[in-house]
């Protein structure tokens, strides 16, 4: 049953040095605070799972957490290149970064064998196409029904998942609405999860036609954190901040002005600041 904490506590009980760890979230909900309380918390040695890996993975990968990193795409999305993961795979800085590359389609039906508690995910792709010449875990069964062949890879099972969500009640449930990506399977194919929040309520009330609820058994640790997706978006709460996203390019782009910007920002900060961004972008929308 999932157990309420701060954030601090949630990361330092769920994320450990060392652990696999998929912080997911497509566009929406991104989890931007659970991620910099890992950095604060001076995480290391991570294989970081994600499918669209972007300016929070940025961020930890240049602080030193990750030594390898399991995406399907990579990019500060509608800007350009992620800096610091360019600047670990090409120059090793701060430390070498392995790659394992798949495509969107085989990380889905991953995150599902692994919530399936599956050793592997079956499915038709990878045809014409040179990924699985420099990925060996991408491989191929015959049907043994019609002989088809079709592409595998492994299960995803993380040790740590973290996701953002709009709101948990007071059992323990969790509940997400608006652009949903894998965050449902990644939580019940992880050993342990942490979930932030924006808001804990008494109930959910009315629900759109795509809510999905988690469950409290399927939940580790919960911690309400509003803002905590900024400057991406929390559906109903508070819009995506593209200024900031566009910004990221130039801080980013060289060592000392993104070291500068991390010790000021997140390193001297704390979970409230997202609060503080996330009511600003509530007030403009």
């Amino acid at each position: 049953m999932a157990e309420f904490v701060s954030l601090a506590e949630g990361i330092e009980s769920v994320v450990r040095d060392g652990c696999s760890v998929a912080m997911e979230g497509f566009t929406h909900l991104i989890p931007h605070a659970a991620g910099h309380e890992a950095i604060r918390q001076g995480r290391k040695r991570l294989t970081l799972i994600r499918m669209t890996p972007d300016l929070i993975y940025d961020q930890m990968i240049g602080m030193g957490c990750a030594e390898k990193l399991v995406f399907s795409w990579g990019g500060n999305p509608g800007v350009g290149s992620l800096h610091r993961l360019r600047d670990a795979v090409e120059n090793g800085w701060p430390h070498k970064l392995e790659l394992e590359e798949h495509s969107h389609a085989a990380m889905a039906n991953a995150y599902e064998a692994g919530a399936a508690n599956l050793p592997f995910a079956v499915f038709r792709g990878y045809k014409g196409v040179d990924l699985p010449k420099v990925n060996p875990r991408i491989r191929s069964v015959t049907c043994p029904y019609t002989g088809e062949v079709l592409a595998t890879v492994p299960a995803i099972r993380p040790d740590a998942a973290v996701i953002h969500a709009l709101k948990a009640d007071r059992e323990g449930n969790v509940l997400l609405e608006g652009i949903v990506g894998v965050q449902k399977e990644v939580v019940l194919a992880a050993k342990r999860s942490l979930v932030t929040v924006e808001e804990i309520v008494e109930d959910f009330g009315p629900r759109n036609a795509n809510a999905v609820i988690l469950p409290s058994w399927a939940v580790t640790a919960i911690a309400r954190v509003p803002g905590g997706a900024y400057p991406s978006y929390a559906h109903g709460y508070y819009k995506r901040a593209n200024d900031f996203y566009i910004a990221w390019d130039k801080i980013a782009r060289e060592r000392d002005p993104f070291l500068a910007w991390m010790k000021a920002n997140v390193l001297e900060q704390g979970p409230e600041v997202f609060a503080h961004h996330a009511g600003l972008a509530r007030q403009a929308a």
